[in-house]
C-alpha cells in the first residue's frame, strides 16, 4: 500500500477512537420493555475513563433472604461518596456513605423490603412503615402524607370515598426501567436513571424518570426527576422527597438551618415546642414525633438551601432547591430512643403532610395537564471542618439577606 493511503487509514482510526472515546456510555440494567434483568454488573473509571483524575465506579447487585429477596441495588461511587439506590423501592436512595460517615438512619425495619411483602393498607394505612428504613424516599406521586379519606369521581363518572394510605405508593413500586449512564468526557458526569411507573385504568397514568448523578471527586450530587402525566386529562399529583438523618449527624444540640419566611406546627402537641423547633435533643423514650411546615427565602434565581449541622458545627449535609418546584418545607422530627428510630426528616416537596383532601382546601394539590412534565432538582452536598459548615451558614444567610421569620404559635385550622 502507498505511504499516502497508509497515511490515511491510520488517520481514520485514530479519528474512530477519538469519537468512541467521546460518546456517551449506556447500559441498560433493568427493562420491562425487554424483559431483562441483569443479576449482577460492575463498571469502573480504569475501563471507561482511564485518565480520569479521581477512580469511580457503579455496580450492581441482588439481595437475598427474607423480605429483601430479589431486592436490587445499584451503587454509584464516585470516589468520594458511595450511594445505594434501590430500584425495587421506587428508585429511593438506602445510604450514602463517605470515609467513616454513614448518612441514613437506624430505623427497627433492618431489610430493604422487596415491595411483594407490603399491604399499605394495614394498620390503618400505615403499612408504608412496613419497608420504611431509607436515607431518601419519595413520597407520592396520586397521594402523599397521613391516611384518611378523599373523593375521587370513579368508573361511571360518580364522586365516591376512596381510602388514602400514608404516603402513597410510589416507594413501593419497582422501576421498570434502570440505566447507567456515564460522560466519557470531563468532568465524567456519572447517572443511574430509572423509570417508575404509577398507573391504573380509570386512574392516574403517572410516570417518574429519576437520576442520581455525581461527579467523581466532588462531595455532592444531585437528585433530578421529571414527572410526565402520559393520560388525556388533567392530573393531580403530589410529591414530597422525605429526606431522613440518623447519627451521627443527629444527635443532642444538632440544628436544622435554613433561610425560613413562615413556619407553623402541624398540630397542637408540635405547637407546644414551637420555639425550639429548630433543635434537637438527645435520644428519648417515648417521644411523640413533632412536625413543622414552613416557606422559604429564596435567591433571586428561585434557588435555596437548608441543612442539619452536628452540636460542634464540624459536620452538616446540605439540600439546595428550587422554591417554584418544592415550594414546601416540612420539617419532622422523632428523636425517640435508639431502637424505636432515632431520625429527622428535611422533607421539601409540593404539599405539606396532610392528608390530600385538606391540601387541596389550601390549593396545595396541583395538576398537571395530559402530556404536561414538571421537573424537580435537588443538590446534595457534605460539609466537613468549620470553615465549611460556617461557608454553608454564611450562603443561607445570604438567601435570607435579613428578612424576618413569621412564627405560628397555633397550627392551621382545618375543617
Amino acid at each position: 500500500m502507498p505511504v499516502f493511503l497508509q497515511f490515511l487509514a491510520f488517520l481514520f482510526l485514530v479519528v474512530v477512537h477519538v469519537e468512541s472515546e467521546a460518546e456517551t456510555f449506556r447500559r441498560t440494567l433493568i427493562s420491562a420493555e425487554k424483559n431483562m434483568r441483569t443479576e449482577t454488573w460492575q463498571v469502573t473509571h480504569q475501563e471507561l475513563t482511564p485518565r480520569a483524575e479521581s477512580g469511580w465506579s457503579v455496580r450492581k447487585i441482588t439481595l437475598h433472604g427474607g423480605k429483601q429477596e430479589g431486592v436490587d441495588l445499584v451503587i454509584l461511587d464516585n470516589g468520594i461518596l458511595s450511594i445505594t439506590v434501590v430500584p425495587t423501592r421506587g428508585m429511593g436512595i438506602l445510604e450514602v456513605k463517605g470515609g467513616k460517615l454513614r448518612i441514613g438512619w437506624e430505623s427497627p425495619v433492618k431489610e430493604v423490603v422487596h415491595p411483594a411483602f407490603i399491604n399499605l393498607q394495614s394498620r390503618g394505612g400505615l403499612g408504608w412503615l412496613e419497608g420504611f428504613n431509607e436515607w431518601l424516599v419519595r413520597c407520592g406521586l396520586e397521594n402523599t402524607g397521613h391516611p384518611g379519606t378523599d373523593e375521587f369521581i370513579n368508573n361511571v363518572g360518580e364522586k365516591a370515598q376512596m381510602d388514602l394510605t400514608l404516603h402513597g405508593k410510589i416507594a413501593n413500586i419497582p422501576a421498570s426501567e434502570v440505566e447507567v449512564v456515564v460522560d466519557r468526557e470531563p468532568p465524567h458526569r456519572i447517572a443511574v436513571r430509572g423509570r417508575v411507573d404509577e398507573r391504573m385504568f380509570y386512574g392516574p397514568q403517572l410516570e417518574l424518570w429519576t437520576e442520581v448523578s455525581a461527579i467523581p471527586g466532588e462531595y455532592g450530587f444531585r437528585v433530578s426527576d421529571t414527572l410526565t402525566n402520559r393520560g388525556d386529562s388533567d392530573s393531580e399529583f403530589q410529591l414530597l422527597y422525605h429526606v431522613n438523618f440518623g447519627a451521627p449527624l443527629l444527635e443532642e444540640g444538632a440544628r436544622f438551618i435554613a433561610p425560613i419566611q413562615s413556619v407553623a406546627p402541624f398540630n397542637a402537641h408540635a405547637a407546644e415546642a414551637i420555639q425550639t423547633f429548630q433543635d434537637y435533643s438527645a435520644p428519648t423514650p417515648g417521644f411523640v414525633e413533632q412536625v413543622y411546615c414552613m416557606h422559604l427565602y429564596s435567591a433571586t434565581d428561585s434557588r435555596t438551601t437548608v441543612g442539619l449541622v452536628t452540636q460542634n458545627r464540624g459536620r452538616a449535609v446540605s439540600m439546595s432547591f428550587s422554591t417554584e418546584e418544592l415550594p414546601c418545607m416540612t420539617l419532622w422530627k422523632n428523636t425517640g430512643a435508639i431502637k424505636d428510630g432515632y431520625v429527622t426528616g428535611l422533607e421539601p416537596g409540593t404539599s405539606f403532610p396532610y392528608n390530600r383532601r385538606i391540601e387541596r382546601g389550601f390549593g396545595r394539590v396541583p395538576k398537571i395537564a395530559p402530556g404536561g412534565s414538571r421537573e424537580f432538582h435537588i443538590d446534595f452536598e457534605v460539609h466537613s471542618g468549620h470553615e465549611k459548615v460556617e461557608e454553608l451558614g454564611r450562603r443561607i444567610e445570604a438567601i435570607r439577606a435579613g428578612r424576618p421569620t413569621e412564627v405560628s404559635v397555633e397550627p392551621p385550622k382545618i375543617d
